[in-house]
C-alpha cells in the first residue's frame, strides 16, 4: 500500500491500513505534514458548506440529508478519535461565534437556525447585536450565531500525534521523496521517485491543495487557494479578555471570510483569512492581515505580529469534499478550507475502502467530481471572483 501525501488524509488512511496488517508506505515531497495540515487555524466545524436547499436542488432531498449528516458525523468522529488515541493537541469544544457583517446577514443566520431541517438540527442560538460584546470585543459586526458543538485543536500537535501512531502501527513514512510518476497496470502500480521505484498493489493520493502534475485528473478538479494566518505578539490577559471574552472560535459571514481565535493559553490572537485576489508570501500577507485585524479591533493598532504563515487548501467547483477511485487510484481531497475533521475522517474512510470494509462507505461516494472546460489546475480565473466577492462584502450583500 502506497500513500502520496502525509497530511491528515494520508496519515489517517495509513493508520487504518497499517493496523489491519497491510505493508504501508507514505511518501511526501517535503517534510511530513509540511502543507496546510500543520498550517491551518485549527477550527473544526461540520465541514459541509452548501446548505440543505442547495444540496437538495443539486442531488435530491435524500442525498442532501445524507451529505449534511456526513459532516455532522465527521465533527463527532474527530472528538472521539482524539480521545481514543490519547492525542494531546489542545482539543476542546468551545463553540463557534459566526458573526454577521451586515444586518441582512444577521437576519439570514437567525432565520436559518430557527428553521433547521428536521433531523439535521444542531445546537445553536442567535446573538443579537446588543449582546454581541459577550462574544467578541468589536462593534464591527451586527450580531451572529453561536454553533455550540464546533471545536478547535492545535493543528501541528494533532498531526504529530497522528504521525507517531502511524509509525507505531508499523507504517513507513518517507519525507523529501517526491513521486514523479505513477504507472498503473492490471497487477498494481509503479511509483517513480527521486530515490527509486516502488511497487504497490493499491495507491491513495492525498495531496489536497498540493495536487499537481502527478495526477492530472484530480488536479483539474481542485482549486488551490492560499489560507493565510498571523499570530500577534503576547498580549496582556486584560486585552485578550476584552477582545475575545470567551474561548470560542470566530468566523464571519463575508464571502472572503476572516477566522480567528485566542491561542490555547490566551496570550495571543490567531487571525486568518484571504488577503489578496492572487497568492502572495507570508511577509506581505502578515501586514495585510494585521490591517484587517485592526479594522475589527482598533485597540490592537499598536500590537505587533510575531508570526506569519500560509498553506494551500483545495476548493472544488461544487464546494464539497470528494473521495473515490479513478483509474485504479484512490483519492480523498477538496475540503474547501474546512478540512481538519473532514480530511482525517475521509482519510480513515478511504483506508477502510482499500480494506474492503463496509464502514468506508460515505454519502459523498456517489457525488460527481466536477471540473470545468479549460481548467488545468491553475486558477487563472480566481482574481475576478475574489474582487467581486470583496465588493459584495463591502456592500453587505
Amino acid at each position: 500500500m502506497a500513500i502520496v501525501g502525509s497530511g491528515y488524509t494520508g496519515l489517517c488512511a495509513a493508520l487504518a491500513v497499517a493496523r489491519a496488517g497491510r505493508s504501508t508506505l507514505v511518501l511526501d515531497a517535503g517534510d511530513a505534514g509540511w502543507g496546510c495540515s500543520t498550517r491551518n487555524g485549527g477550527q473544526i466545524s461540520t465541514s459541509i458548506k452548501p446548505d440543505y436547499e442547495t444540496l437538495a436542488r443539486r442531488h435530491g432531498e435524500e442525498a442532501a440529508f445524507a451529505i449534511l449528516r456526513e459532516g455532522q458525523k465527521a465533527l463527532a468522529w474527530i472528538g472521539d478519535f482524539i480521545a481514543q488515541e490519547g492525542i494531546d493537541c489542545d482539543f476542546r469544544v468551545p463553540g463557534r461565534f459566526h458573526a454577521a457583517h451586515s444586518p441582512r446577514h444577521y437576519e439570514r443566520l437567525a432565520r436559518a437556525i430557527a428553521s433547521q431541517p428536521k433531523g439535521l438540527a444542531v445546537p445553536a442560538h442567535a446573538v443579537p447585536r446588543g449582546d454581541q460584546r459577550r462574544e467578541i470585543g468589536s462593534d464591527a459586526y451586527f450580531g451572529g450565531v453561536v454553533f455550540e458543538k464546533h471545536a478547535c485543536l492545535d493543528p501541528g500537535r494533532f498531526h504529530q500525534g497522528l504521525l507517531e501512531r502511524v509509525l507505531g502501527a508499523g507504517a513507513v513514512v518517507v519525507p523529501h521523496c517526491a513521486v514523479t510518476a505513477i504507472q498503473s497496470d492490471g497487477d498494481g502500480h509503479r511509483l517513480v521517485t527521486g530515490r527509486g521505484t516502488v511497487l504497490a498493489r493499491e495507491v491513495i493520493v492525498a495531496t489536497n491543495g498540493y495536487t499537481g502534475r502527478l495526477t492530472p485528473w484530480q488536479r483539474r478538479r481542485v482549486i488551490p487557494i492560499g489560507s493565510y494566518m498571523i499570530a500577534t505578539e503576547p498580549l496582556t490577559r486584560e486585552v485578550v479578555d476584552r477582545v475575545m471574552p470567551t474561548d470560542r472560535i470566530v468566523s464571519d459571514s463575508r464571502r472572503v471570510v476572516y477566522y480567528y481565535r485566542p491561542s490555547p493559553d490566551r496570550t495571543r490572537i490567531l487571525f486568518g483569512g484571504r488577503v489578496t485576489s492572487g497568492e502572495t508570501d507570508p511577509l506581505r500577507s502578515g501586514a495585510l492581515l494585521h490591517r484587517d485585524l485592526v479594522r475589527l479591533f482598533p485597540e490592537l493598532s499598536k500590537t505587533k505580529v510575531s508570526h506569519s504563515w500560509m498553506g494551500f487548501v483545495a476548493y472544488t467547483f461544487d464546494t464539497l469534499a470528494h473521495l473515490g477511485r479513478h483509474q485504479g487510484i484512490h483519492y480523498a481531497m477538496g475540503y474547501c478550507g474546512s478540512g481538519v475533521s473532514m480530511a482525517a475522517y475521509l482519510g480513515t474512510r478511504v483506508g477502510q475502502k482499500v480494506l474492503g470494509l463496509a464502514e468506508g462507505r460515505t454519502a459523498l461516494d456517489d457525488v460527481a467530481f466536477q471540473t470545468r472546460p479549460l481548467y488545468n489546475g491553475r486558477p487563472w480565473f480566481l482574481a475576478a471572483p475574489v474582487a467581486f466577492y470583496r465588493w459584495c462584502d463591502r456592500l453587505g450583500l
